[in-house]
């Protein structure tokens, strides 16, 4: 979207600066890919005024003009234009100015006469496109003064990336409404000047058909046009437009064409409303019909092409055939024109998704299109209905005999949602005052009724992007500004959903292969290729032959992305892939195959990487070695280790490798390794591979404890243990006879040598005893001992250690 900073001062009452409100825009509205000053190529041209005007003497279509271009002394000046008049304004280059184009004004003869200097056209400006006359100025400004300083169309246009969700950005009035409240300022629309207000205003109408001066209108598409509006507008004068009115279409990129077009397009980047003007005298009926359009009914729009509609498209139609392609582009058979002296103005509401599949379809797309495809304000059309009647009216003249009429067959309110305060600082994670978040969203424009607990919030039409609570907690820290959010890291609720416990077992895998120091990367391979298995499951609809079938095995894919690192010159490579694999599924009626998750590891080359100390001493490298049988049986401990740690690895039967199998006597195999073939060059190091099943674990669920709020009783506690009894025998009968109460047990020491019986040992364990409401006594606390070790001196003769 481009914007017009000259505009937005316009809308707004102050002065701007372009890099101001890209930045202000840019922080809160919506990224600014540019600001592109405009015109600042007349930066050299200034204000002369022609003090006498004679004939050439050499040429009958020239004159010689006295200039006073401020500069003290009258310039002489050769003219070719006929309507160049002494004592009126006109915009000079002096000599060495340079203008659109990049022409540079010499000093030189003409017929004979030294010209210094030029008195410039609108063409010659870059500002229309008449270059008969010369562009006669109303201005006051003193000879010499800069043209930019005395025509105010110095300029700069913000290019807005705006996104798909907010098409109120789409015109002039809506990024004026978001830069109101960081400046603190009001939107206002600027006076239309020589505006004839019409006090005749649409009466909305909950049928589908009426009549208006003669005018008859059928709305037979409702679904596609929920909203339309007509005024007829008689004794119209079409001819160029004003010059604001141009420069405002030119500073946005528009081509100017003539005053009742161009009026259309001012309503269209001021306030968003598309509209279109039909010659009333070419519409047949005359009749204007909304409906769907006829199979293989054609239309010649605007650029000439013509075009086949469809019965899924919205045409807008006289008596007899289609004029618009509904919201997208008109005829050039309705078009208004130099002729036209009565027009139909239209304004209406399309069904935006009826557009976006119309202007695919047809292949073509316009401002119009572009607007109503992502929604326009309803609500607000009645308004803008009568800004473009005042300002064609303003610059085209004409007069409105009847109203216009309002076909809105299912009248809409305007849509509520509630918000709670306390929502907002739940999702927000700071507090923002209730009078804030009224102040904020009333800024641009929501409508805020405060309620007992939360307030309901009146949303306006030209935001259809905001239909939730959590839309509007969007809005306000936008409003307040993502930079003014505290950047630290604070505490959150975690989700009441836990996660899907392959993805924790597979994300557990790939971090413990990682990091197991053997220089495993993982790779992901796709799952369709060509039959890899007897029973492969094929695909209905493949891409490819290459792409036939979903894979039956993850090795498959691997050996063929170390082939292409081979190809590329890579000796050493050591890849892993968790996936799914796809077997078909006899025990089931459905077509859809059985899907395991399985682990596979490839690997070639070194075992380790070149190091600066494995060279010899003549300075030559030493060879190094490489992988071999023995480091696939060390790869494959690891993949059943993480992914299945029941099986047990047995050699294959064939000799080749190693099987794991689940269990000591079970005959089911979930994984082999064996070294590969491949297509490999002669300098390739042998290839190992090895594929498991994954083992789906119970995801461990976080258990939370309060803390102890009771003093923590420490005892440490000597014991001699005999030969053959262990340390985890001694523990267990401690818990056991601590209870709840033992809270926590470690050892502190062991001790072998004098003081202690020939074969035993002394170990001190630490206990930790704590009562989770009460403060224990020393009572309890030897009762509590003296318990422990009478069950260790009679179960495993166990006794206390002397001093």
């Amino acid at each position: 979207m481009i914007v017009s900073r000259r505009w937005l001062e316009a809308l707004l009452g102050r002065q701007l600066d372009g890099q101001d409100v890209a930045d202000r825009l840019a922080r809160q509205v919506a990224p600014v890919d540019a600001v592109i000053p405009i015109h600042q190529d007349l930066r050299d041209v200034v204000v002369a005024r022609v003090l006498e005007v004679k004939q050439h003497p050499n040429a009958d279509r020239l004159s010689l003009c006295q200039v006073d271009a401020g500069s003290g002394a009258p310039l002489e000046v050769v003219c070719g234009a006929p309507n160049v008049q002494a004592g009126k304004t006109y915009p000079f280059a002096p000599v060495g100015a340079t203008l659109p184009g990049g022409l540079k004004l010499d000093r030189r003869k003409i017929r004979g006469v030294e010209s210094n200097g030029m008195l410039c056209s609108a063409k010659e400006l870059g500002l229309g496109v008449d270059h008969q006359g010369i562009l006669e100025l109303d201005t006051k400004a003193p000879p010499g003064t800069p043209f930019l300083e005395a025509v105010p169309i110095a300029d700069e246009q913000i290019i807005i990336d705006v996104s798909a969700n907010r098409p109120d950005l789409l015109c002039h009035k809506g990024v004026a409404r978001e830069l109101a409240v960081s400046l603190g300022a009001t939107v206002k629309l600027p006076e239309i000047s020589g505006s004839k207000r019409a006090s005749q205003t649409a009466k909305p109408l909950n049928r589908l058909t009426a009549r208006v001066d003669g005018v008859t209108v059928q709305l037979e598409d409702p679904e596609g046009a929920p909203r339309y509006m007509i005024a007829v507008i008689r004794g119209v004068k079409v001819g160029p437009s004003p010059t604001w009115v141009a420069t405002r279409l030119q500073s946005v990129g528009q081509r100017s064409i003539n005053n009742i077009v161009d009026a259309t397009n001012y309503i269209l980047f001021e306030i968003n409303q598309p509209m279109h003007a039909f010659d009333l005298a070419k519409l047949r009926g005359p009749a204007v019909v909304v409906r769907r359009a006829k199979p293989n009914e054609s239309i010649v729009t605007l650029d000439g092409v013509a075009r086949k509609l469809t019965p899924e498209m919205t045409a807008i139609c006289d008596a007899e055939r289609p004029q618009i392609v509904a919201g997208v582009m008109g005829s050039a058979e309705s078009e208004v024109s130099e002729a036209t002296t009565d027009i139909v103005l239209e304004a209406a509401y399309f069904q935006p998704t009826r557009i976006r599949r119309t202007r695919r379809t047809l292949g073509i797309s316009s401002d119009s299109s572009y607007r109503f495809e992502r929604g326009i304000d309803m609500l607000a059309m009645p308004d803008a209905l009568a800004r473009a009647i005042d300002l064609i009216r303003a610059i085209a003249g004409g007069e409105m005999r009847e109203p216009p009429i309002d076909l809105w067959p299912e009248p809409q309110q305007p849509r509520s949602v509630f918000l709670r305060t306390e929502r907002v600082s739940h999702l927000l994670g700071v507090t923002v005052p209730r009078k804030d978040i009224e102040q904020l969203l009333s800024g641009v424009g929501f409508v805020v009724a405060p309620r007992e607990e939360r307030m309901a919030v009146q949303v306006p039409g030209w935001r259809p992007d905001v239909t939730r609570e959590v839309d509007l907690i969007e809005e306000i820290a936008r409003l307040c500004g993502y930079d003014t959010f505290p950047d630290e890291l604070r505490p959150y609720r975690p989700t009441t959903v836990p996660e899907a416990q392959s993805e924790t077992t597979l994300r557990d895998i790939r971090e413990r292969l990682v990091r197991s120091g053997g220089g495993l990367l993982e790779a992901r391979t796709l799952p369709l290729g060509p039959a890899d298995a007897p029973d492969a499951v094929p695909v209905l609809n493949p891409l490819s032959a290459e792409e036939s079938h979903l894979r039956s095995r993850l090795l498959p894919g691997l050996i063929r992305r170390v082939e292409h690192n081979w190809s590329q010159g890579n000796r050493d490579v050591r890849l892993f892939e968790v996936g799914t694999i796809f077997m078909p599924n006899p025990e089931s009626q459905s077509p859809r195959p059985h899907e395991e998750l399985h682990l596979g590891i490839v690997f070639t080359g070194a075992r380790h990487p070149p190091h600066w100390s494995d060279a010899s001493r003549s300075g030559e490298a030493a060879k190094l070695p490489d992988m071999d049988i023995w480091d696939l049986k060390q790869h494959f401990e690891l993949a059943a280790q993480v992914s299945a740690p029941f099986c047990v690895l047995q050699p294959a039967p064939n000799g080749a490798g190693w099987v794991a199998t689940k269990g000591d006597g079970a005959r089911e195999v979930w994984g082999m390794a064996t070294p590969l073939e491949a297509d490999a060059p002669k300098w390739a190091a042998p290839l190992y591979g090895l594929e498991i099943r994954i083992a789906v674990g119970q995801q461990q669920l976080a258990r939370f404890q309060p803390l102890p709020l009771q003093p923590p009783a420490i005892r440490d506690l000597s014991l001699v243990l005999p030969g053959g009894v262990s340390a985890a025998q001694v523990e267990a009968v401690l818990r056991r006879e601590g209870g709840s109460l033992l809270e926590r047990l470690d050892v502190l020491d062991e001790y072998r040598g004098p003081g202690l019986p020939v074969g035993t040992r002394g170990v001190t364990w630490r206990c930790t005893f704590r009562h989770p409401e009460r403060t224990l006594t020393e009572r309890e606390i030897d009762t509590l001992l003296s318990r422990m070790l009478k069950a260790l001196e009679g179960e495993l003769d166990v006794r206390r250690r002397s001093a």
